[in-house]
């Protein structure tokens, strides 16, 4: 089996791609610039809707597509940066992908495509409801893809990953692993939230499955740890688990949002304290599979 993967040097892609070149054939594609992983094949380019990716492409089973503009809190990127990486240059992938003969385009998207917060489970099925510029132009890039499956009989896959987490994770995982590191006194003791993670290593798991599961055709899966948690409990795990006693205060979480406001952050509290939890059935169903680690296992390696 010949993979090529895109965004192989960020924190999915490094441990997709040394995962993936122990039973594969790999090639990554790079940002001219870029660090690769020694042994492992991969082509540097310009990552733009003009460049002829066909030759690169040519050869290759299966495309798995993880690079990406990522959202950014307080960000003064516009919606028109985030369509050109992430639906445009995908669609430019994806068409040429099937050009030259490529069996199946794994396209990694975000659970943000369904919404923001919920009050009940996602599922693969619902409406989308994308919020975020991010979300939008992802969304915007699955509807693409379907099209393209459609007129070429490319199989494509769309998995739709919540906050992904695991050692050196960035983002507001990376946040919460320092606050547990550090174990100030923090005011997050009183969120009582319901959220899902997927760890790095389950989400690469669901990845390698789906890339020559027959059942995987042109679907669309939600992913996670299949454990839902509120981001106090989830505090006090990562805090026990850097070997520190978690010291959390219970503010209520409306003056939380309150003082976030009056600074600035308050996207950012909006994220820790509300909702969002996924249904993963179909998942589980369609492919036989289930997440090989636990929560508990997935946070322990955080700091390993």
């Amino acid at each position: 089996m010949k993979v090529l993967l895109t965004g192989g040097t960020g924190f999915l892609g490094k441990k997709l791609s040394s995962t993936i070149a122990t039973t594969s054939e790999l090639t990554l594609l790079v940002r001219n610039g870029s660090n690769v992983v020694a042994n492992i094949n991969a082509f540097a380019s310009e990552m733009t809707e003009s460049v002829d990716y066909s030759e690169i492409l040519f050869g290759n089973d299966v495309v798995i597509h993880a690079a990406a503009l990522a959202h950014k809190v307080n960000s003064k990127l516009e919606l028109a940066d985030y369509t050109a990486v992430n639906e445009k240059l995908t669609l430019r992938l994806a068409e040429q992908a099937a050009n030259v003969g490529v069996k199946r385009f794994i396209f990694i998207s975000t659970i943000g495509v369904n919404g923001i917060s919920n009050t009940k489970p996602f599922k693969f099925s619902d409406k989308p409801n994308p919020c975020e510029y991010y979300a939008i132009s992802k969304n915007s890039a699955e509807i693409c893809l379907k099209k393209i499956a459609l007129e070429t009989g490319m199989e494509v896959v769309i998995i739709r990953p919540p906050l992904v987490y695991g050692m050196g994770a960035p983002g507001n995982f990376g946040t919460l692993l320092k606050l547990a590191e550090k174990n100030f006194p923090l005011p997050l003791g009183a969120i009582n939230n319901r959220r899902s993670f997927v760890s790095i290593d389950n989400l690469v798991d669901l990845i390698i499955t789906c890339i020559d599961h027959p059942n995987a055709a042109n679907q669309t899966f939600l992913v996670s740890d299949d454990e839902d948690i509120s981001t106090s409990n989830l505090l006090k795990k990562l805090t026990l688990a850097a070997g520190k006693k978690p010291w959390l205060l219970p503010v209520p979480v409306s003056f939380l949002k309150l003082l976030a406001t009056m600074v600035g952050k308050k996207e950012a509290v909006e994220r820790f304290s509300s909702s969002l939890t996924v249904d993963i059935d179909h998942t589980k169903k369609t492919l036989n599979w289930k997440p090989p680690i636990t929560l508990d296992e997935g946070i322990r390696r955080c700091f390993k």
